[in-house]
């Protein structure tokens, strides 16, 4: 028996051997004449054959002797996909021996050395040359929609579907795990993964840890036996790299099916509604941040042919678009986003507190457990989910009996690594599922004020402004949440604090000053105190200003009494001006009949009330403009 851990570590089989006894044997095959060596997984690497079996020597190949048709043979010799990369100096430069004999393959051969070749060694093969090669894994996904959908095949010799479930018929199959597989498709990020039943047969079991170490599937593919395969959906044309969740990173786009070229996207060509198409096709949340190079520069190629959404589309590339590419894109200008990951809490009296649930292959299911799984785990998912739901931090988290049902289990050891719920979220029968209460669980209170002035009530949330020895009242109310608790009114001047507290009644209180003094100047905020699931909490309102002035001084009159009292002062001047008026008149006629000199005194006084008359007009404007 070899143990796996012992080889991966680097030790020679005969270290990792112990005895044991057992009805099963290990057949291997291995190409015997090529291999590829500095690669980041058995499809890729430099390439090296074997040009002497008595010697067993090994030599690189010359890019020059090395075409399209030779690179199809060695990647179906070596179990793999079609060659997808083949540039020179790819995996490191190599020191001779150097092969410079040409290979001259057809393209169908099973082995390289089954090809013809050139008769004669070349002279020479410069430094940086020698092969390197990518060929793409032995990984598809048929029955769907597209390319990227439908059920997950693996080829290991033969075709089989992989199992959705694990030796213990629970599926340990996250998005973060079937990221790897829409990566080795190039088919972008992972959308949804799920099961479905089928007769019982051969499958390929793929370890968790074992993937997201960086393996490829075909590494950490084990022969079993299941009724349940995979289903997979990938995004299939966008994707967010350089990301901190699937959720989140610049945006690429392929622009072109058949060389699989991905660009990012110029800002100018996206806004909103472009941005809530893309995170519907991801799975995602509505769009929160939008803003280029938020994500890290980028090198072209740049994508600037407009996308034009209407936000209802299901994909962004059933968008239209512009009828022609723009000039230029700044740098700095690629397009970042992040959309709000799919978790909420439901049944509790705010957004902070209730039933934990995920949305993941676009259905809304409980978080449940497994076995002992929540006491154990627990304080890392609701870690996590109360921050990506931007309600603080943890304050109480119980499991609760319910009927069996389909929940999704989440996987603590991958939430610890930083990946987001929805990622680490697996489909499970249980009857447990969490409640959880964060630290942000109340509304934010409501400050007011209302002065006695002129009978006059008023409610500011910036600057007040009472007079001196009136009556004053502040407000503190809350919308309701939880019967009890009471209100903090804190005070702070310039070099004092001072705090009253009393108990909510019908979710407000009122604290009244008698007499308003220049001590009650200054800033003034609410605080809503509560004890609730053997908790305390307690939420801030904003804060309001708050000046107390002298009412002799005409400048502390406050601005929205100032048009009244200017109106009433030229209603006054306009008054006595009329007053005199009809006053001479009158005695103008009671007497003799005016002379010349008389008339001429009665028709000024007419011009002054008419223009007395006007300015109050003018006034009057003014002063509703304002």
């Amino acid at each position: 028996m070899i143990r796996s851990d012992c080889v991966q570590s680097g030790s020679a089989l005969r270290e990792c051997a112990s005895s044991d006894s057992s009805s099963s044997i290990l057949n291997l095959t291995s190409p015997d004449s090529v291999r590829l060596v500095n690669g980041t997984s058995l499809c890729s690497g430099r390439l090296e054959v074997k040009t002497n079996q008595s010697t067993q020597r090994w030599s690189s190949v010359c890019e020059h002797d090395f075409d399209q048709q030779d690179a199809e043979v060695v990647c179906r010799e070596l179990g793999c996909g079609p060659p997808s990369v083949l540039q020179g100096a790819l995996y490191g430069e190599v020191e001779p021996p150097m092969r410079t004999k040409e290979f001259q393959c057809g393209g169908h051969e099973s082995a390289l050395l089954d090809c013809r070749s050139s008769v004669s060694d070349r002279n020479t093969c410069s430094p940086g040359k020698a092969v390197g090669l990518t060929c793409s894994e032995p990984v598809r996904l048929v029955g769907g929609d597209s390319r990227c959908a439908g059920t997950l095949e693996l080829k290991q010799g033969e075709w089989r579907p992989v199992s959705y479930t694990t030796v213990d018929y629970y599926s340990d199959w996250s998005l973060k795990k079937a990221a790897a597989a829409c990566r080795e498709l190039d088919c972008g990020s992972a959308v949804s993964v799920g099961g479905r039943k089928s007769s019982d047969r051969s499958v390929w079991r793929i370890g968790s840890d074992c993937v997201e170490s960086g393996s490829a599937l075909r590494e950490c593919a084990a022969s079993s036996s299941s009724s349940y395969i995979l289903n997979l959906s990938c995004s299939g044309s966008v994707r967010l790299v350089n990301r901190t969740s699937l959720c989140s990173g610049r945006l690429e786009v392929k622009t072109n099916q058949s060389t699989q070229r991905w660009s990012s996207v110029c800002e100018h060509d996206f806004d909103q509604q472009d941005a809530e198409v893309v995170c519907r096709e991801l799975g995602c949340g509505a769009p929160s941040v939008l803003q280029g190079a938020f994500y890290g520069e980028v090198d072209p190629p740049m994508r600037t042919k407009e996308f034009q959404c209407g936000g209802h589309e299901s994909a962004l590339l059933d968008c239209r678009s512009s009828g022609s590419d723009r000039n230029t894109c700044s740098p700095g200008k690629a397009v970042g986003l992040t959309c709000s990951e799919p978790v909420r809490l439901v049944g509790g009296a705010s957004r902070c507190a209730g039933t934990l649930q995920v949305k993941h292959q676009r259905e809304w299911r409980p978080v449940g457990g497994y076995y002992d799984w929540p006491l154990k785990q627990t304080p890392e998912i609701a870690a996590a989910a109360c921050r990506e739901l931007d309600c603080g931090s943890a304050v109480s988290v119980k499991e609760r009996e319910s009927s069996v049902r389909s929940v999704w289990w989440i996987r603590s050891n991958c939430v610890q690594s930083g990946s987001a719920l929805r990622e680490c979220a697996a489909s499970l029968y249980s009857a447990y599922i969490l409640d959880l209460t964060c630290s942000y669980l109340l509304l934010q209170p409501n400050i007011s004020v209302s002065s006695s002035m002129d009978g006059v009530s008023e409610a500011q949330q910036q600057g007040f402004q009472v007079f001196r020895g009136s009556t004053f009242n502040i407000s503190c109310s809350i919308q309701p949440q939880y019967p009890g608790g009471s209100f903090q009114l804190t005070f702070t001047s310039s070099n004092s604090t001072h705090n009253s507290t009393q108990p909510a009644v019908n979710h407000s209180a009122h604290f009244l000053f008698p007499a308003a003094e220049p001590a009650h100047q200054g800033t003034y905020s609410c605080v809503y105190h509560l004890y609730v699931f053997s908790q305390n909490f307690s939420s801030e309102s904003c804060l309001l200003s708050l000046t107390v002035s002298d009412p002799s001084d005409p400048s502390s009159v406050p601005s929205t009494r100032r048009p009244f009292i200017i109106g009433m002062g030229v209603f006054c001047l306009t008054l006595l001006l009329v007053i005199t008026a009809l006053y001479f008149y009158c005695k103008a006629s009671r007497g003799q009949k005016p002379d010349r000199q008389k008339n001429i005194e009665l028709l000024s006084y007419k011009q002054l009330v008419s223009a007395a008359e006007e300015e109050l007009t003018e006034e009057e404007g003014m002063e509703r403009a304002e």
